[in-house]
């Protein structure tokens, strides 16, 4: 068989392939009065509900927290039959906003569940069920890579437009929102950079 006839079929399977896989990311529901993704490149203020989730706290590089999380975070929904939803979240160290060089300590990587009234049956030890209170946020929406560097690139936009708007002060620790899983290519994947805030007084 020549080359370029083994080719047209593995492109097909390939399409194939991240078709099925944009088609599961977007098809995991939000939860429940969450607000859609910030489209890329643009900052914006959103307003977002109580909700309730699953953390697990790994300490150590933060640049590869998410990664070191799935695997625990899975099990527990698996284990409880709670259905996937977008985004994941992780929320990295204060310290993060003030130091670009700060790479270690201690990140919180949680899966959101569809509504508060979702509780687990069982929950492992390295997994806490948490409520988290309704925030307000300054969000900049991002495509492409899920890296740390892109992170503390998309914190500094923040940092700069709250210069710029001195109205709002900070009043949390910064999160990033993944919107898609690993089987979207790199240039493709959502996600959003968020600094809770409010008014000053």
């Amino acid at each position: 068989m020549k080359l370029h006839h083994l080719l047209i079929p593995l492109g097909i399977i390939a399409i194939a392939v991240v078709a099925i896989g944009a088609y599961q990311a977007n098809s995991a529901p939000l939860p429940e009065g969450f607000p859609p993704a910030t489209a890329d490149g643009q900052i914006e203020v959103k307003s977002y509900p109580a909700y309730r989730s699953a953390t697990y706290r790994a300490t150590g590089e933060l640049a590869t927290a998410a990664n070191r999380a799935f695997s625990p975070l899975y099990q527990h929904i698996s284990s409880n039959e709670i259905s996937m939803t977008a985004p994941v979240e992780t929320r990295y160290p204060r310290s993060t906003i003030e130091a670009t060089n700060y790479e270690t300590g201690e990140a919180q990587v949680s899966f959101l569940y569809r509504s508060t009234d979702i509780y687990p049956k069982e929950i492992a030890d390295s997994i806490s069920v948490e409520d988290i209170s309704p925030m307000t946020v300054v969000s900049l929406g991002m495509v492409g890579s899920y890296s740390y560097q892109s992170y503390q690139e998309g914190l500094a936009q923040l940092k700069d437009w709250l210069q710029q708007h001195s109205e709002y002060e900070i009043v949390g620790s910064p999160r990033r929102f993944f919107y898609d899983g690993p089987y979207i290519p790199d240039g493709l994947k959502r996600s959003e950079i968020q600094i809770p805030i409010q008014l000053k007084d």
